[in-house]
């Protein structure tokens, strides 16, 4: 077809594509996704055909930074694993037609040159936006993500991770606007600019912290092993064993699903775990209310009472529920991941929660804490964030580094210290900062006691959201969009 490049043309954008995913943890060469992106959109702005090269582009993205959604299927190969280069390959088609699709319509509503590179730019950041919320949300591998471990990631306090991606996709749209000596400049000057404001603000010091003591369990329970009858006493007694050791402390938590029993079924052991525990503990459980299941975080008081309790409200689709699940359990499709019924069923949303003598927190299980919106419209402020999780799903390559560096970010936006309990790592005290201050690997059994670090005020993020970057992007398209004639580099 017209206009179209040659198939054999698509390992370029292809290559790009993987090159750019290079910015994302595990790897973290922050350089290599402004770089990539660069030379990719200098390349589909100035020639016809966009939609295959943005295709093949996003496949080399999403198949690279989301490699670990094979895990999953090989924790039991021998029933699942035949899904899993299934899982992987339409995973990444799936993500890089949220790359195709924005560039391509933006494309075609501007002429070649540097108003298409604006108006391409411009739609992939409005792409990763409304990647957070179509079907549910999945806002991971963000183009804005490959910042976390740089300095300059301490902008997010102001932009949020889009403003991150705004950031990317300016650097890497400025090779298309102007000539490459300035475009240089430009990219250096606000690269350095944004770097050194990043780490002003790391330099200047945080309150003391509270006086409360925390003690974080890890009892590495291979995922494999884990509703094992036989595993899960050993495990569940590494619990309590951990959670005993001496020392201070005013809270115990433990990761998500840390126990292999419904709460309604724990009452012969909830004694052992409060005085194992010896303070108030957190801990992630199932429960049963009726013929509905949940994925909850429960308190359980010094004198094995039960206090509050908070259920999952933002399940994984097709893992902890299936769409429509009351018709296909008819035909035996139930839950992935989730061990009881046919799924979970969701909890009614954000909330604030109290453990005797601590502040307050907001709960987070496992992938609630990649979306950044649930941090805001609460009715009061938590004074930090404990994330309860089970990575063990994700492998041990990319998958569990990602997930806490997305939980880093979300200290960063909400000026909150993050609490991370995961069941094989990696268990985290992050301050409000986004910086590690201990830390347990993957793999490991073992604990974390430590102090818990104090709030900042509120960001400016927490304010504001990402209203600014969504208002500029559309600005930006919109301008692009209505200058019609042929245009030349900006100064040329």
């Amino acid at each position: 077809m017209p206009g179209r490049p040659p198939l054999r043309q698509l390992w370029i954008p292809l290559a790009l594509g993987l090159v750019a995913a290079l910015g994302l943890p595990p790897f973290g060469l922050w350089i290599a996704t402004p770089l990539a992106l660069a030379i990719l959109i200098h390349r589909v702005a100035r020639r016809g055909g966009v939609f295959l090269p943005m295709l093949a582009a996003g496949f080399g993205w999403f198949a690279l930074s989301m490699s670990w959604i094979v895990e999953p299927f090989l924790v039991e190969p021998e029933i699942h694993g035949w899904m899993a280069p299934f899982a992987l390959v339409l995973m990444a088609l799936g993500g890089a037609l949220f790359w195709a699709v924005p560039a391509a319509l933006a494309a075609r509503l501007t002429v070649p040159g540097p108003c298409r590179a604006i108006a391409i730019a411009a739609s992939l950041l409005l792409s990763d936006w409304l990647r957070g919320w179509i079907f549910t949300g999945l806002p991971w591998a963000l183009i804005g993500h490959a910042w976390i471990d740089t300095p300059l990631a301490q902008t997010a306090a102001w932009t949020g991770a889009l403003g991150l991606g705004a950031i990317t996709l300016t650097l890497a749209a400025l090779p298309a606007l102007i000539r490459p000596l300035p475009a240089v400049v430009l990219a250096v000057a606000l690269t350095g600019g944004l770097w050194s404001a990043g780490l002003a603000r790391l330099s200047q010091p945080l309150r003391p912290d509270s006086p409360a003591r925390l003690r974080i369990v890890q009892p590495n329970a291979q995922q494999d092993l884990k509703w094992d009858p036989q595993w899960a006493a050993v495990f569940f007694q590494r619990l309590l064993d951990l959670s005993a050791e001496p020392g201070r402390r005013d809270v115990v938590i433990w990761p998500e699903t840390a126990v292999n029993f419904l709460l309604e079924d724990a009452d012969p052991v909830l004694p052992a775990m409060a005085q194992a525990a010896g303070a108030p503990l957190v801990l992630g459980i199932q429960r049963r209310d009726g013929s509905r299941f949940y994925n909850s975080l429960v308190t359980l008081n010094p004198d094995a009472t039960i206090g509050a309790v908070y259920d999952k409200f933002h399940l994984v689709p097709f893992g902890e529920y299936v769409p429509w699940g009351d018709a296909l359990a008819r035909i035996g499709i139930g839950a992935f991941v989730a061990q009881q019924g046919n799924g979970y069923s969701a909890g009614p949303g954000p909330v604030v929660m109290q453990v005797p003598g601590m502040p307050d927190f907001q709960p987070l299980i496992c992938y609630e804490a990649i979306f950044p919106q649930h941090l805001r419209g609460l009715d009061q402020r938590p004074s930090w964030l404990l994330q309860a999780t089970n990575d063990a799903w994700f492998g041990k390559f990319s998958g569990p580094y990602q997930h806490l560096a997305q939980a880093r970010l979300r200290a960063i936006e909400s000026g909150l210290p993050l609490i991370r309990a995961a069941n094989t790592g990696i268990s985290a005290v992050i301050d409000p900062h986004g910086r590690i201050r201990q830390s347990l690997p993957l793999g490991v059994a073992g604990k974390i006691d430590a102090a818990l670090p104090a709030p900042l005020p509120q960001t400016p993020w927490m304010r504001w959201g990402n209203a600014p970057v969504i208002l500029l992007a559309a600005l930006m398209l919109g301008l692009a969009i209505t200058r019609r004639r042929p245009d030349r580099n900006l100064l040329a």
